[in-house]
């Protein structure tokens, strides 16, 4: 292994398609995204050359401080629930004296394996102000509220997020079970022998030592809620107005319905950067020396 490790023509003749694919699928096309985000282009002609006035007219757009909210908004509601929840569900039934693992196991990871479109309209019937499932759980109890979820602006982004938090909570689930399964159990047992309950125990011994499992959920939870695009476009279309909006749908709707390729990509190109720098702060914040057990 080491004869093969030390040979640079090896190590580039295994990496070379990757780096290959890599280069075509991501890096060339988002160097054409800032690259377009300098010009007025409707996404056919040739482009006229603006310099910055697309980032002016960005700064400047109300919508785009809607949308940057809305991400955020959808950004938090997914790191707290999914990572939240998960860690809960997954410490739960990790080691080996829980009965029906295998059966949450795979309870808890369905939703993940559905289609998109399948779990926005199941939740858009849960959702429905007329008949859906919560307000009529509201009536069974005897409480006078009806909600249409989805028609307020003050609820629906929140609404839409929890529907895009239970889909992939699952799959944070899986990464932090199998973190959790991966530390030795004599580090709980000699936390239990100094007197720490369970929880306690996984609080002081199991979590810290899941910190780069963490780290990767981070940062698939917040850059997945700045991305969000999907679960809005088929629940609400962006609205009620243009109250469920996020960067993605702000540049779908300017590149693809207004044609304005330019100014969608220059949206497209502040998302990129509210990324990267999302994910340099996550792995300054969670930085801490690999483990090895």
């Amino acid at each position: 292994m080491n004869k093969y490790l030390g040979n640079r023509g090896a190590i580039l003749l295994f990496t070379l398609p990757t780096v290959l694919l890599f280069t075509v699928i991501v890096f060339w096309p988002t160097l054409q995204v800032f690259y377009r985000s300098f010009f007025d282009w409707d996404g056919l002609n040739e482009g006229t050359f603006i310099g910055l006035d697309n980032f002016i007219r960005l700064f400047e757009d109300r919508l785009f401080y809607t949308s940057l909210y809305n991400g955020l908004i959808f950004a938090a509601v997914l790191a707290v629930l999914q990572i939240g929840i998960g860690t809960i569900l997954a410490l739960t039934i990790s080691g080996k004296g829980t009965k029906g693992r295998k059966f949450l196991r795979i309870s808890y990871f369905i939703p993940v394996v559905l289609s998109v479109t399948v779990v926005c309209q199941l939740w858009l019937a849960i959702y429905n102000g007329e008949y859906g499932l919560i307000n009529k759980l509201f009536e069974m109890a005897g409480i006078e509220y009806r909600q249409d979820w989805l028609s307020d602006g003050k609820t629906a982004i929140y609404a839409i997020a929890l529907v895009n938090a239970w889909q992939y909570m699952g799959y944070h689930f899986a990464l932090l079970l199998a973190a959790a399964n991966s530390i030795p159990e004599q580090y709980l047992e000699a936390a239990r022998i100094d007197g720490a309950e369970k929880w306690k125990a996984h609080w002081k011994v199991t979590i810290p030592l899941m910190a780069e499992t963490y780290k990767f959920c981070f940062v698939l939870a917040i850059t997945g809620g700045l991305n969000a695009f999907a679960n809005m476009y088929i629940m609400t279309g962006g609205g009620p107005g243009t109250d469920t909006y996020t960067l993605t749908y702000m540049m779908y709707r300017s590149a693809f319905r207004v044609g304005e390729f330019g100014y969608g990509s220059a949206s497209a190109a502040f998302l990129v950067i509210e990324c990267l720098i999302v994910t340099f702060a996550i792995n300054k914040l969670i930085a801490r020396d690999r483990i090895v057990y």
